[in-house]
């Protein structure tokens, strides 16, 4: 139905909470995604400041945010980095370091792997959750995640 009204050109387009952009192939963007992360560990940090350790709530609230892009679009090693900068950077702030290996030793002791890992990590539970289902419409593609986890 014709109106009269103009369609409006842009860039990106948020669809079931992941950020498509325009390109020649299937592509997402994430800085939404570390606005909201900042955002959240802004929030936290706000309120709590360093007379605590966040670590869980971090990890619980903050990172959460991240993730939830991630299952949604295959994520690159650059962006994977962009993306862990955003924590890196939260965790200096958090404890008042520009120090590099201060950072990765915090990440380990936190339990925060980075998010290449996660992504890994995410993905092979999800691949065996699908092959393991009784679902008729996923048989059709139980070959396929098969190959996906034997890589």
């Amino acid at each position: 139905m014709n109106d009269g009204r103009d369609i409006l050109w842009c860039d990106t387009v948020k669809c079931l909470g992941v950020y498509l952009t325009v390109a020649t192939i299937f592509r997402c963007t994430y800085d939404y995604v570390k606005r909201s992360f900042y955002r959240a560990f802004n929030g936290i940090f706000g309120k709590v400041g360093r007379a605590t350790s966040e670590a869980q709530l971090l990890k619980a609230k903050c990172l959460q945010v991240l993730y939830c892009c991630l299952d949604s679009c295959s994520i690159n090693k650059e962006q994977a980095n962009s993306l862990d900068y955003a924590v890196h950077s939260c965790i200096r702030k958090k404890i008042s370091t520009k120090d590099q290996v201060v950072v990765e030793l915090c990440m380990q002791y936190f339990d925060c792997s980075s998010l290449l890992e996660v992504v890994k990590k995410r993905k092979k539970k999800f691949m065996q959750k699908f092959v393991m289902s009784e679902n008729n419409l996923y048989a059709l593609f139980t070959d396929k995640a098969a190959t996906e986890l034997n890589k």
